[in-house]
């Protein structure tokens, strides 16, 4: 008699684990199929996350000055260099910390939209297991 062969156990959950071949991704980019819409939601929502997030720094670092200086009287009437705190920071210091802001999303929006395409050409990188 012959010993019986091995069981093999099938799990349809595994096919949707498998990587989205390059070309199919940009296919499915191209005609708008439920997975190319898929794709764009993705980048749409991760380029959303970081807008709100970085919106939130300039609120609570712009905002939070006129709360601060009502709290603190003695920070309001302050001066420095002969300037008065309050028009230094939200007179000149805020343009810099705008303009740094604005280098940060840059950058988080280019490494987003980099990942994507690295995504849908799959530039050999592993996807996640």
């Amino acid at each position: 008699m012959e010993p019986p062969t091995p069981r093999v156990r099938v799990v349809l959950g595994d096919v949707s684990r498998a990587p989205i071949h390059p070309a199919r991704a940009r296919v499915e980019l191209e005609e708008q199929s439920p997975v190319g819409a898929a794709l764009a939601r993705g980048l749409v929502r991760a380029q959303l996350s970081v807008a709100v997030r970085l919106s939130a720094v300039v609120a609570v670092g712009l905002g939070g000055l006129p709360l601060l200086f009502a709290a603190v009287p003695a920070v309001a009437h302050a001066r420095l260099f002969g300037v008065s705190l309050p028009w230094l920071l939200l007179g000149v210091l805020a343009y810099p910390f705008l303009y740094l802001v604005g280098a940060v999303y840059v950058h988080l929006a280019e490494r987003n939209e980099q990942e994507f395409v690295a995504l849908v050409e799959d530039r050999g990188q592993n996807p996640p297991a």
